[in-house]
């Protein structure tokens, strides 16, 4: 197995252990019992099958369609290799999870994610199973692969992640250091770089009205820095008080993993993907 995704595996694994030992990991607030089962699914299927999956594809595709391409650009320096992941992998991601709280039918492959009315480690890769099969990013880090930029992507593969599952977590890292008041200053920076547990707690808020949910913002990855560029940020510094979807019709687990394979009644029936 490859050292970064030992690494990614082990940061994942820690955050897991912390969130037992501090925040119930196993039975969170508001847990049904379908939530556990399309977590479990949808990040089995993810690790499995579909990220090896996409990268061999897109590195097949790229062998076939300009195999005078490969390893272009291992010999550029490393900052071109950094920005290129950030603009591809990154910019990309952001556009694509913005897309999908705009877009209807995007909406219903990105659904499963804000279905759980808790915010944890274990939501981080919960999604339909469709959703990173069609994930530009993951594509294009594939095709960048490809191209030559070689250990930089396990570098900034773990850093990304790192930066992923802590603003997932509830173990909320960022709540202390806010209350420091020398701090203040440097956190200002580092909430308008990374995603946060307090920027992205405001994207998976269930009441627009709370004052500081931003369900239709704060869609960034690694770089909350997207949502300051592109006008989609809210920074507060606090959490909501409940996470989830508001105003629309409940799902089945088949429709959460599968749609549009599986569609319910009740959502047929719904007019919109937006939450209001």
């Amino acid at each position: 197995m490859k050292p970064e995704i030992i690494a990614a595996f082990a940061i994942l694994l820690g955050f897991v252990l912390l969130e037992i030992f501090f925040t119930r990991f196993f039975s969170k607030a508001g847990q049904k019992r379908s939530d556990a089962i399309v977590e479990i699914i949808s990040t089995s299927v993810l690790l499995l099958v579909t990220q090896p999956a996409v990268l061999m594809l897109s590195a097949l595709g790229m062998a076939m369609l300009f195999p005078e391409a490969r390893g272009v650009i291992s010999d550029w320096p490393v900052w071109s290799k950094v920005l290129l992941l950030l603009v591809f992998d990154d910019m990309m991601q952001y556009w694509w999870h913005r897309f999908s709280h705009m877009t209807p039918w995007l909406y219903k492959l990105h659904r499963p994610h804000h279905n759980a009315e808790y915010l944890s480690i274990r939501v981080v890769y919960r999604n339909n199973i469709f959703y990173y099969a069609l994930l530009p990013g993951l594509w294009c880090s594939g095709i960048l692969l490809y191209l030559g930029v070689g250990w930089v992507y396990a570098v900034y593969l773990v850093i990304k992640l790192t930066v992923i599952y802590g603003a997932h977590s509830d173990v909320r890292w960022d709540a202390p250091l806010y209350k420091i008041k020398w701090l203040s200053p440097v956190m200002w920076v580092v909430e308008r770089t990374i995603s946060t547990p307090a920027t992205h707690g405001a994207h998976h808020g269930r009441h627009a009205a709370d004052g500081v949910t931003n369900y239709h913002g704060n869609f960034g990855n690694l770089l909350f820095f997207w949502d300051v560029l592109f006008g989609t940020a809210k920074i507060t510094r606090r959490y909501p008080e409940e996470m989830g979807v508001e105003n629309l019709p409940d799902t089945s687990i088949g429709e959460q993993l599968l749609w549009p394979l599986i569609s319910t009644e009740r959502s047929r029936k719904a007019t919109s993907g937006i939450v209001a």
